[in-house]
Protein backbone atom coordinates (compact mmCIF):
# COMPACT_ATOMS: atom_id res chain seq x y z
CA UNK A 1 0.00 0.00 0.00
CA UNK A 2 1.13 3.60 -0.98
CA UNK A 3 2.64 5.70 1.91
CA UNK A 4 2.04 9.35 1.25
CA UNK A 5 4.91 11.98 1.38
CA UNK A 6 3.99 15.96 1.97
CA UNK A 7 7.00 17.47 1.64
CA UNK A 8 9.19 19.63 -1.02
CA UNK A 9 10.91 19.09 -4.35
CA UNK A 10 13.75 20.44 -5.16
CA UNK A 11 16.80 21.55 -6.94
CA UNK A 12 19.95 21.30 -4.67
CA UNK A 13 23.33 23.17 -5.70
CA UNK A 14 25.76 21.54 -3.54
CA UNK A 15 28.99 23.03 -2.90
CA UNK A 16 32.06 21.86 -0.72
CA UNK A 17 34.14 24.49 1.24
CA UNK A 18 37.39 22.81 2.06
CA UNK A 19 38.01 24.83 5.42
CA UNK A 20 35.99 24.97 8.63
CA UNK A 21 33.25 27.67 9.59
CA UNK A 22 34.10 28.02 12.70
CA UNK A 23 37.33 29.51 11.72
CA UNK A 24 35.95 31.99 8.97
CA UNK A 25 32.96 33.29 11.33
CA UNK A 26 34.16 35.31 14.04
CA UNK A 27 31.14 35.40 16.95
CA UNK A 28 32.51 38.49 18.16
CA UNK A 29 31.84 40.04 14.62
CA UNK A 30 28.61 38.05 13.80
CA UNK A 31 26.23 42.02 13.71
CA UNK A 32 28.93 43.09 10.71
CA UNK A 33 28.70 39.48 8.83
CA UNK A 34 30.57 39.66 5.34
CA UNK A 35 32.17 35.95 4.94
CA UNK A 36 32.80 34.80 1.83
CA UNK A 37 33.86 30.80 0.55
CA UNK A 38 35.61 29.77 -1.84
CA UNK A 39 34.01 26.26 -3.14
CA UNK A 40 35.79 24.83 -6.22
CA UNK A 41 33.33 22.25 -6.42
CA UNK A 42 29.70 22.70 -7.50
CA UNK A 43 26.61 19.86 -8.48
CA UNK A 44 22.99 20.37 -9.55
CA UNK A 45 21.64 17.43 -7.84
CA UNK A 46 17.66 16.72 -7.81
CA UNK A 47 16.82 16.94 -4.27
CA UNK A 48 13.39 18.38 -1.76
CA UNK A 49 12.51 16.00 1.20
CA UNK A 50 10.06 14.87 -0.42
CA UNK A 51 11.54 13.89 -3.19
CA UNK A 52 14.48 11.91 -1.16
CA UNK A 53 12.66 10.55 0.97
CA UNK A 54 10.41 9.08 -2.07
CA UNK A 55 13.81 7.91 -3.39
CA UNK A 56 14.81 5.94 -0.50
CA UNK A 57 11.61 4.18 0.15
CA UNK A 58 11.38 3.40 -3.67
CA UNK A 59 14.42 1.55 -3.44
CA UNK A 60 13.78 -0.22 -0.37
CA UNK A 61 10.53 -1.38 -2.21
CA UNK A 62 8.05 0.67 -0.83
CA UNK A 63 5.33 2.59 -2.77
CA UNK A 64 5.90 6.27 -2.37
CA UNK A 65 3.04 8.38 -3.68
CA UNK A 66 4.31 11.98 -3.32
CA UNK A 67 2.33 15.09 -2.75
CA UNK A 68 3.89 18.89 -3.75
CA UNK A 69 4.69 21.08 -6.07
CA UNK A 70 7.30 21.58 -9.07
CA UNK A 71 7.79 24.82 -11.36
CA UNK A 72 7.75 25.81 -14.90
CA UNK A 73 11.44 24.05 -14.47
CA UNK A 74 9.94 20.74 -13.51
CA UNK A 75 9.58 18.51 -16.35
CA UNK A 76 13.04 16.64 -16.15
CA UNK A 77 11.89 15.78 -12.36
CA UNK A 78 8.54 14.93 -13.30
CA UNK A 79 9.83 12.34 -15.56
CA UNK A 80 12.43 11.26 -12.63
CA UNK A 81 9.83 10.78 -10.43
CA UNK A 82 7.76 7.92 -13.84
CA UNK A 83 11.08 6.76 -13.77
CA UNK A 84 11.19 5.15 -10.28
CA UNK A 85 7.30 4.02 -10.37
CA UNK A 86 5.76 6.75 -8.47
CA UNK A 87 2.92 8.16 -9.42
CA UNK A 88 2.85 11.86 -10.24
CA UNK A 89 -1.12 12.50 -10.11
CA UNK A 90 -0.61 14.31 -7.33
CA UNK A 91 2.47 17.08 -8.26
CA UNK A 92 1.10 20.25 -8.80
CA UNK A 93 2.97 21.97 -11.62
CA UNK A 94 2.84 26.06 -10.90
CA UNK A 95 3.87 27.38 -14.34
CA UNK A 96 3.78 31.01 -12.47
CA UNK A 97 7.38 29.92 -10.41
CA UNK A 98 10.26 27.80 -10.75
CA UNK A 99 11.09 24.65 -8.57
CA UNK A 100 12.48 25.48 -5.27
CA UNK A 101 16.27 25.63 -5.14
CA UNK A 102 18.46 24.89 -2.38
CA UNK A 103 21.99 26.11 -2.00
CA UNK A 104 24.24 24.52 -0.18
CA UNK A 105 27.56 24.75 1.50
CA UNK A 106 29.28 22.11 3.47
CA UNK A 107 32.49 22.67 5.17
CA UNK A 108 35.19 20.13 6.11
CA UNK A 109 33.63 19.07 9.26
CA UNK A 110 29.85 18.32 7.28
CA UNK A 111 28.65 21.26 8.84
CA UNK A 112 26.28 23.02 6.11
CA UNK A 113 25.05 26.93 5.40
CA UNK A 114 21.68 26.86 3.08
CA UNK A 115 20.25 29.15 1.18
CA UNK A 116 16.69 28.18 0.13
CA UNK A 117 14.15 29.67 -2.38
CA UNK A 118 10.59 28.30 -2.07
CA UNK A 119 9.21 29.09 -5.84
CA UNK A 120 6.49 26.54 -6.38
CA UNK A 121 6.35 25.07 -3.19
CA UNK A 122 4.46 27.79 -1.84
CA UNK A 123 1.51 26.95 -4.16
CA UNK A 124 1.51 23.25 -2.77
CA UNK A 125 -1.32 23.62 -0.60
CA UNK A 126 -3.62 23.76 -3.38
CA UNK A 127 -3.48 20.08 -3.80
CA UNK A 128 -5.54 18.26 -0.64
CA UNK A 129 -4.39 14.94 0.16
CA UNK A 130 -6.34 12.27 -1.90
CA UNK A 131 -9.32 11.06 -1.01
CA UNK A 132 -8.26 7.28 -1.12
CA UNK A 133 -9.28 4.32 1.49
CA UNK A 134 -5.60 2.61 0.62
CA UNK A 135 -3.08 5.41 2.07
CA UNK A 136 -1.98 3.29 5.14
CA UNK A 137 0.96 5.93 6.47
CA UNK A 138 1.85 9.46 5.50
CA UNK A 139 4.91 12.18 6.72
CA UNK A 140 4.49 15.65 6.95
CA UNK A 141 7.95 16.72 6.02
CA UNK A 142 9.44 20.22 5.84
CA UNK A 143 7.01 22.27 2.68
CA UNK A 144 5.24 25.47 2.47
CA UNK A 145 4.11 26.73 6.19
CA UNK A 146 0.71 26.69 4.55
CA UNK A 147 0.93 23.39 2.86
CA UNK A 148 1.84 21.69 5.92
CA UNK A 149 -0.71 22.65 8.22
CA UNK A 150 -3.13 22.31 6.19
CA UNK A 151 -2.16 18.77 4.75
CA UNK A 152 -1.83 17.96 8.36
CA UNK A 153 -5.46 18.84 9.46
CA UNK A 154 -6.63 16.29 6.41
CA UNK A 155 -4.55 13.48 7.32
CA UNK A 156 -5.50 14.01 11.15
CA UNK A 157 -9.25 13.93 9.67
CA UNK A 158 -9.22 11.40 7.63
CA UNK A 159 -7.70 9.03 10.18
CA UNK A 160 -4.05 8.37 8.61
CA UNK A 161 -1.42 8.08 10.95
CA UNK A 162 1.70 10.50 10.10
CA UNK A 163 5.02 11.44 10.93
CA UNK A 164 5.67 14.93 11.68
CA UNK A 165 8.75 16.09 10.22
CA UNK A 166 9.54 19.67 10.90
CA UNK A 167 13.46 19.86 9.86
CA UNK A 168 14.40 23.14 8.84
CA UNK A 169 10.44 24.35 8.74
CA UNK A 170 10.29 23.97 12.16
CA UNK A 171 11.10 27.94 12.80
CA UNK A 172 8.21 28.57 10.90
CA UNK A 173 6.15 27.80 13.67
CA UNK A 174 5.35 29.17 16.83
CA UNK A 175 4.11 26.87 20.16
CA UNK A 176 0.88 26.83 19.48
CA UNK A 177 1.07 25.82 15.65
CA UNK A 178 3.45 23.00 16.64
CA UNK A 179 1.15 22.03 19.61
CA UNK A 180 -1.07 21.50 16.66
CA UNK A 181 0.54 19.73 14.91
CA UNK A 182 1.79 17.21 17.27
CA UNK A 183 -1.93 16.83 19.11
CA UNK A 184 -2.80 15.73 14.93
CA UNK A 185 0.40 13.58 14.28
CA UNK A 186 1.10 9.86 15.11
CA UNK A 187 5.05 10.12 15.77
CA UNK A 188 7.32 12.82 15.77
CA UNK A 189 11.32 13.09 13.96
CA UNK A 190 13.78 15.42 14.51
CA UNK A 191 17.30 16.04 15.15
CA UNK A 192 18.82 17.23 18.38
CA UNK A 193 18.69 20.61 17.17
CA UNK A 194 14.82 20.86 16.63
CA UNK A 195 14.30 18.93 19.27
CA UNK A 196 15.79 21.16 21.67
CA UNK A 197 13.52 24.31 19.58
CA UNK A 198 10.46 21.90 19.50
CA UNK A 199 10.48 21.42 23.32
CA UNK A 200 11.39 25.45 24.33
CA UNK A 201 8.33 26.14 21.83
CA UNK A 202 5.51 23.85 23.04
CA UNK A 203 7.35 23.83 26.70
CA UNK A 204 7.01 19.93 26.74
CA UNK A 205 9.92 18.09 27.42
CA UNK A 206 10.66 14.67 25.43
CA UNK A 207 9.46 12.77 27.75
CA UNK A 208 6.20 14.41 28.32
CA UNK A 209 5.74 14.67 24.39
CA UNK A 210 6.15 10.68 24.59
CA UNK A 211 3.61 9.89 27.22
CA UNK A 212 0.84 11.40 25.32
CA UNK A 213 -1.32 10.18 22.40
CA UNK A 214 2.21 9.98 20.26
CA UNK A 215 3.47 6.37 19.06
CA UNK A 216 7.26 7.57 19.38
CA UNK A 217 9.51 10.63 19.17
CA UNK A 218 12.41 9.49 17.10
CA UNK A 219 15.97 12.09 17.67
CA UNK A 220 18.20 11.53 15.42
CA UNK A 221 22.27 12.46 16.04
CA UNK A 222 24.49 12.18 13.29
CA UNK A 223 27.29 9.58 13.53
CA UNK A 224 25.87 8.63 17.29
CA UNK A 225 22.67 7.09 16.17
CA UNK A 226 19.31 8.09 17.52
CA UNK A 227 17.07 8.33 20.60
CA UNK A 228 13.76 6.76 20.50
CA UNK A 229 11.30 8.15 23.04
CA UNK A 230 8.33 5.96 23.71
CA UNK A 231 5.99 6.10 26.91
CA UNK A 232 8.88 8.11 28.62
CA UNK A 233 11.49 6.07 28.26
CA UNK A 234 14.33 6.91 26.07
CA UNK A 235 15.96 4.22 24.11
CA UNK A 236 19.70 4.83 22.42
CA UNK A 237 20.52 3.13 18.95
CA UNK A 238 23.75 3.36 18.10
CA UNK A 239 25.01 4.57 14.76
CA UNK A 240 26.58 2.82 11.92
CA UNK A 241 30.20 3.90 10.75
CA UNK A 242 30.02 4.68 7.45
CA UNK A 243 32.28 3.48 4.93
CA UNK A 244 33.38 6.93 3.82
CA UNK A 245 32.10 10.08 4.50
CA UNK A 246 31.37 12.26 1.64
CA UNK A 247 28.03 14.28 1.92
CA UNK A 248 25.53 14.50 4.27
CA UNK A 249 23.30 16.02 1.95
CA UNK A 250 19.68 14.26 2.19
CA UNK A 251 20.83 11.94 5.10
CA UNK A 252 18.01 12.59 6.87
CA UNK A 253 15.55 12.18 4.29
CA UNK A 254 16.95 8.80 4.06
CA UNK A 255 16.18 7.87 7.48
CA UNK A 256 13.02 9.01 7.04
CA UNK A 257 12.51 6.81 4.26
CA UNK A 258 13.73 3.87 5.94
CA UNK A 259 11.29 5.13 8.86
CA UNK A 260 8.02 4.87 6.79
CA UNK A 261 9.57 1.57 5.27
CA UNK A 262 9.51 -0.21 9.01
CA UNK A 263 6.33 1.67 10.11
CA UNK A 264 4.35 0.46 7.42
CA UNK A 265 5.21 -2.74 7.96
CA UNK A 266 4.37 -2.74 11.80
CA UNK A 267 8.13 -3.10 12.79
CA UNK A 268 8.62 -1.92 16.44
CA UNK A 269 10.03 1.83 16.41
CA UNK A 270 13.62 0.76 17.61
CA UNK A 271 13.69 -1.68 14.23
CA UNK A 272 12.71 1.17 12.08
CA UNK A 273 15.45 3.52 13.76
CA UNK A 274 18.12 0.74 13.76
CA UNK A 275 17.15 0.21 9.83
CA UNK A 276 17.19 4.22 8.96
CA UNK A 277 20.48 4.38 11.04
CA UNK A 278 21.99 1.93 8.38
CA UNK A 279 20.49 3.70 5.32
CA UNK A 280 21.59 6.87 6.68
CA UNK A 281 25.43 5.42 6.81
CA UNK A 282 25.01 4.23 2.73
CA UNK A 283 23.85 7.71 2.23
CA UNK A 284 26.32 9.57 3.26
CA UNK A 285 28.67 7.86 1.56
CA UNK A 286 27.22 8.51 -1.94
CA UNK A 287 26.96 12.30 -3.31
CA UNK A 288 23.57 14.01 -3.24
CA UNK A 289 20.33 13.06 -2.19
CA UNK A 290 18.73 10.26 -4.36
CA UNK A 291 22.67 8.48 -5.50
CA UNK A 292 23.04 6.16 -2.88
CA UNK A 293 22.14 2.30 -3.71
CA UNK A 294 20.61 0.12 -1.68
CA UNK A 295 21.05 -3.77 -1.19
CA UNK A 296 17.63 -5.12 -0.05
CA UNK A 297 19.79 -8.94 0.46
CA UNK A 298 22.68 -7.21 2.57
CA UNK A 299 20.39 -5.14 4.45
CA UNK A 300 18.25 -8.37 5.18
CA UNK A 301 14.96 -7.27 3.35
Amino acid sequence: MPALICGSLAFDTITTFGGRFAEQILPEQVHILNVSFLVPTLRREFGGCAGNIAYTLSQLGGEPLVLAALGSDGAQYLQRLAHWGVSTDHVRVDTSNFTAQAIIITDGDNNQITAFHPGAMQSAQLTPVPDRDDIRIAIIAPDGRDAMIEHAQQLAAAKIPFVFDPGQGLPMFDGEDLKRFVAQATWVAVNDYEARMLCDRTGQSLESLSTSHLAGVIVTLGAEGCDVWEQGQCTHVPGVRATEVLDPTGCGDAFRGALLYGLERGWPLQRCVELGNRVGALKIASRGGQNHQIDKAALGL
